[in-house]
């Protein structure tokens, strides 16, 4: 790649200089950003134990809002938060977004009362979702043509998926030799660090100055994600039949209903719904869904498998999940060949997907690591394979300027999907009651099939052309 790019980029107009080109301090910083990102969706997840027995004495209730209400913020304002970079700047949109994950860190660190601790994760979950599309849109603005493009989504896909493994390491380590508060208090050097790095690495790219920022479209899609955020993460315990679940569903239905009637009336809409048609765009999205909700279904039981049947303390069970890495990893390189015709890389890593669930399913108290970590291996080379793809199907579907509005569509996709994998492992296991072993067997295997399931329809809406 070329050398990396400078802090400011020189002017646009008139063809006077050359626009900024994607550096490796570029590429590296953006993906530290995401990862980072992405890493505090799971990382809480090891703590929980030491979080019910800590001073703050919260209830089941309010831990549980102390891991949900970061996914809820992040997901529910991917999609405004995407726009508000393309018009606002996207340079600005991290460096705010960095600066929010920060303050609800420190917020999070010194929280007194659950209620504090709960805020302080939504200022992070609104920092996360400032700061996911608008890395996306730089590296799609920096990156130049076709072939640099695919390797920087390449990269951003795999810093999304290392982001989830990272998040379990470090909750581990911090579970096991610091304390909760060590892990929020660890985020806000990071954080200020990445947004050093950003603001002389990072050039600033030209703004998509169309149209308004639709403030009543921006409400209801944002109060819409919301809803159903809400119905897919609290179902498992109210009951997928109870009245504040059937209710949550049907106000996101309604609300997403009602920005489709918007925006279809709208002049400058904060984005047109009729970009749906396409079968490909489709296809990228439910792919891109069905790939985590395989993946944090894994994530969600992993730990509790580790540590609960094999007896593994918080840091190895962090440790035990980092094979997931090495397929994401190598998997992009080795299917790179056929970036050009997706659908069979698609097909084939959601098919992979889906068979290592269904491996992973067969683990039990006297499965041997080295057979369980093959089944992770598989899921991640799968992973890794389809990701880019799917990414790139996602943004090719909008125009370059709404690259920011894209890549929000893309990480809704991921989060609704990763939330709803979460909500279907947990139903399983809770019907299973106490033998977890049993229930997490079944959990998986309902998972698995489900997303070999999806290959169908996803390999139908990439049959025909972009």
């Amino acid at each position: 790649m070329s050398t990396p790019a400078r802090t400011t980029s020189p002017p646009l107009a008139g063809g006077a200089a050359d626009p900024p080109r994607l550096g490796r301090l570029t590429l590296l910083t953006v993906c530290a950003c995401v990862l980072v990102a992405q890493s505090m969706v799971a990382a809480i997840n090891l703590l929980i134990p030491q979080l019910s027995s800590s001073s703050l004495h919260p209830s089941s209730t309010q831990v549980m809002w102390t891991v949900d209400a970061y996914v809820i913020a992040f997901a529910g304002l991917l999609i405004p938060a995407g726009a508000a970079a393309d018009r606002y700047g996207r340079k600005g949109a991290l460096l705010s977004g960095l600066a929010l994950f920060a303050a609800g860190a420190a917020t999070s660190a010194l929280a007194t009362a659950p209620g504090v601790l709960i805020a302080g994760r939504a200022v992070c979950g609104t920092g996360a979702a400032l700061i996911t599309p608008a890395t996306m849109s730089i590296l799609v603005h920096l990156a130049g043509g076709p072939a640099r493009r695919a390797r920087a989504m390449t990269a951003w896909t795999l810093a999304m998926g290392v982001g989830g493994a990272f998040g379990n390491l470090t909750g581990g380590l911090a579970g096991q030799f610091l304390s909760w508060r060590a892990l929020f208090w660890g985020m806000v050097p990071l954080a200020a660090l990445l947004a050093v790095a950003v603001a002389r690495a990072v050039p600033r790219t030209p703004r998509a100055d169309r149209g308004n920022p639709d403030p009543l479209g921006t409400l209801l899609v944002t109060t819409a994600l919301v809803a159903i955020l809400f119905g897919i993460i609290e179902g498992p315990t109210y009951g997928w039949g109870s009245a504040r679940i059937l209710v949550a569903f049907a106000l996101g239905a309604l609300l997403a209903a009602a920005f489709t009637t918007h925006a279809l009336r709208s002049a400058a809409p904060l984005f047109d719904p009729r970009v749906f048609r396409s079968p490909r765009l489709r296809a990228a999205a439910l792919g891109t869904a069905v790939a985590f909700f395989g993946l944090f279904a894994l994530f969600f039981v992993n730990s509790q498998y580790l540590q609960d049947i094999k007896g593994y303390g918080p840091a190895l069970t962090g440790f035990a999940i980092m094979p997931v890495t090495v397929g994401m990893a190598l998997a992009p390189k080795i299917v790179g060949r056929w970036q050009a015709t997706p659908r069979p890389v698609v097909t084939a890593g959601l098919a992979l997907i889906g068979a290592g669930l269904l491996g992973a399913s067969t683990a039990g108290p006297h499965t041997p690591y080295g057979v369980y970590v093959l089944w992770l291996l598989v899921i991640s080379f799968g992973t890794g394979a389809c990701m880019p793809a799917l990414t790139i199907g996602v943004l090719t579907s909008l125009p370059a300027h709404q690259a920011g509005l894209g890549s929000g569509l893309g990480t809704a996709s991921r989060e609704l999907g990763a939330a709803l994998g979460v909500a279907v492992t947990g139903t399983v296991l809770a019907s299973a009651g106490r033998d977890f072993s049993s229930g997490m067997s079944s959990a998986l295997a309902v998972v698995g099939t489900v997303t070999l399931l999806a290959v169908v329809p996803v390999a139908l809406g990439y049959r025909g052309r972009a």
